[in-house]
């Protein structure tokens, strides 16, 4: 009976989707609740204002770079999905692991945010994009391994999903990298690749 049970368990992907969508939602949300606006008490002139406005500048780029990469891992996630003919109970728990590194993000970019200068908080930002995409990879590797990937999908998509992770990570794990020469530096270099994949050019998307 139980290994009845794990077969029949996970089946539904539009479940899983719909579980992904919510778990998306609420973590970009909960990114621009972090976001904390100067008090009156301490603005007296615009200056002041703007003054005050500039200092957030820190939470400010920490919040854009955690929607581009949320945006980025959903799409992902949405991706190999819809070429996945049928889920399974191994397959739903992987995702389930790569939500819980999602639900994570909020809570990695408040550290970046409070301090964007220390390459402790940079690398365990940087750890919360490494263990999604990890995951992300899991999945399709598992779903390749066990035959659900669609029987119609053209073995070139098959290839340059793995590819697109794998280049994926190891670009931000080297933009990561450069923290040693300077946080910002970092940072910049991270914001240019989830750039380069939520903007990306046609001629690169034929080669990835």
């Amino acid at each position: 009976m139980p290994n009845l049970y794990n077969q029949i368990q996970g089946r539904s992907l539009e479940r899983l989707a719909a579980l992904s969508d919510g778990i998306f939602a609420v973590a970009m949300t909960l990114l621009v609740l972090d976001l904390h606006i100067p008090t009156a008490a301490k603005v007296h002139s615009e200056g002041e204002l703007f003054a005050a406005l500039g200092a957030l500048g820190p939470q400010w780029i920490a919040y854009g770079m955690s929607f581009l990469t949320l945006g980025i891992f959903w799409a992902g996630q949405q991706t190999q999905l819809n070429h996945i003919g049928e889920g399974t109970r191994d397959l739903t728990w992987i995702h389930l692991g790569f939500l819980f590194t999602i639900t994570l993000m909020p809570l990695s970019t408040r550290l970046l945010a409070e301090f964007i200068t220390y390459r402790g908080a940079l690398g365990i930002y940087w750890l919360n994009i490494f263990a999604p995409g990890a995951m992300l990879y899991w999945s399709w590797a598992h779903a390749t391994h066990a035959n659900l990937i669609k029987a119609d999908t053209p073995e070139e998509i098959r290839g340059s999903i793995c590819r697109r992770v794998m280049v994926a990570q190891s670009l931000y794990a080297a933009g990561a990298a450069l923290c040693v020469i300077n946080t910002w530096v970092s940072i910049a270099a991270i914001v240019l690749v989830q750039l380069n994949y939520a903007l990306a050019p046609r001629a690169w998307w034929r080669k990835h």
